[in-house]
C-alpha cells in the first residue's frame, strides 16, 4: 500500500508519521488489490482532526475523525476505515456469490406457484367513452386546468388529430400527440 501522510498546521512528527504507516500496514491482507492512502493529519484550535482518502481497486473511502489527541483521532480513523472496508467487501461479497434466489429456481418453486393469469383480463378492464371535440391547445390546457381529472383527451383543431394532456412528475404538463 502506498501511504502518504500530509500535516496541516502542526509540525511534521516522524513518530504521528509511522504510527499510521504502522496502523495502515494491516490493511493490505482487508483489500484485494494494490492500494493508495492519502492521510492528512491537521490541527485547529484545541481540535486534532485526521482525515484519510483510502483508493483501491474498486473501494474509494473517505473518512474523518477529530478529538483532543492526534493518536486517538488516528485510532478512531482506522476503526472507522475498517468497518468501511469489511462492510464494502462483504457487499461486493454478496452481489458476487452467485447465490441469488431469483437466478436458481427448482422445480419445486413451479409446483408451489398458483396459475398465472392475467391482470388485464377483458372482465377486469372497464370500458369509457369520451366525447371529444376540436379545440387549439390554449382551449384545451383551460378546460384541463379547470377539471379535476387526471388527464384530458381531445381532438386538436389545427392537426385534426386526438391528442391527450396530463400533469408531468415534475409540475409541467405533457401533450402526447401522434407522431407520423
Amino acid at each position: 500500500m502506498q501511504i502518504m501522510v500530509t500535516f496541516k498546521n502542526i509540525d511534521s512528527s516522524e513518530s504521528l508519521k509511522s504510527y499510521v504507516i504502522k496502523k495502515l500496514d494491516k490493511f493490505d491482507r482487508l483489500l484485494d488489490g494494490p492500494a493508495e492512502a492519502h492521510v492528512v493529519l491537521s490541527v485547529e484550535k484545541i481540535r486534532h482532526i485526521a482525515e484519510l482518502t483510502l483508493t483501491c481497486d474498486r473501494i474509494n473511502i473517505h473518512a474523518r475523525e477529530e478529538s483532543e489527541s492526534m493518536y486517538s483521532s488516528i485510532d478512531a480513523l482506522v476503526d472507522k476505515i475498517r468497518a468501511q472496508v469489511k462492510k464494502n467487501k462483504e457487499k461486493i461479497k454478496r452481489h458476487m456469490s452467485g447465490k441469488k434466489h431469483s437466478l436458481k429456481t427448482n422445480t419445486e418453486d413451479f409446483e408451489t406457484l398458483e396459475p398465472w393469469t392475467d391482470p388485464l383480463a377483458p372482465d377486469d378492464i372497464i370500458m369509457e367513452t369520451i366525447d371529444t371535440k376540436p379545440m387549439d391547445i390554449d382551449d384545451a390546457v383551460a378546460e384541463f386546468i379547470s377539471g379535476r381529472q387526471a388527464f384530458f383527451v381531445f381532438n386538436n383543431a389545427r392537426t385534426e388529430q386526438l391528442n391527450v394532456l396530463y400533469k408531468h412528475n415534475n409540475g409541467k404538463l405533457g401533450l402526447i400527440q401522434p407522431g407520423g
